[in-house]
């Protein structure tokens, strides 16, 4: 599973002129899921986005989590993560998981961090959306973790 982490100050997804998810001060997670991923991948994840000490405390350092700001989360769907570009200009998506296990984990990760954060949003799985965002800082961190 790969996960590209922003700070942001707010974002929001919209399909269609329609917002479907929306947050203020938190994280925007875009979510790539392998063909190897499973729900225990999907809990050390949620565990490690929710207490990543990357907002700043009382002396500007960042030394304070998602839960400790009392944040929110923005979770979307993003397969191109795993693509592919080392052979020619297309890139290849093989190492992605097929749709209907990667909703169901994806869904498996938003109910999971619902338990670590109150306020979590989402695009929708599969669907053409278009992202807003005011990335804070900028702030971007990228977290891998695949199966050993």
């Amino acid at each position: 599973m790969k996960i590209v982490v922003q700070r942001v100050k707010h974002a929001q997804v919209n399909i269609d002129n329609n917002t479907v998810g929306k947050i203020n001060k938190g994280l925007l997670l875009f979510i790539g899921i392998g063909i190897n991923d499973n729900e225990s991948i999907a809990d050390k994840l949620v565990k490690k986005v929710c207490n990543l000490r990357i907002f700043e405390d009382e002396n500007q350092k960042m030394n304070k989590s998602i839960k400790d700001i009392d944040g929110e989360l923005l979770v979307v769907s993003q397969f191109t993560l795993y693509a592919d570009c080392k052979n020619g200009n297309r890139p290849s998506f093989t190492n992605a998981c097929e749709p209907k296990k990667a909703n169901k984990i994806y869904d498996y990760f938003k109910s999971k961090c619902m338990e670590e954060v109150k306020i979590v949003e989402s695009g929708v799985f599969g669907a053409d959306m278009k992202i807003e965002l005011l990335n804070d800082g900028p702030v971007t961190i990228i977290l891998e973790e695949e199966q050993n």
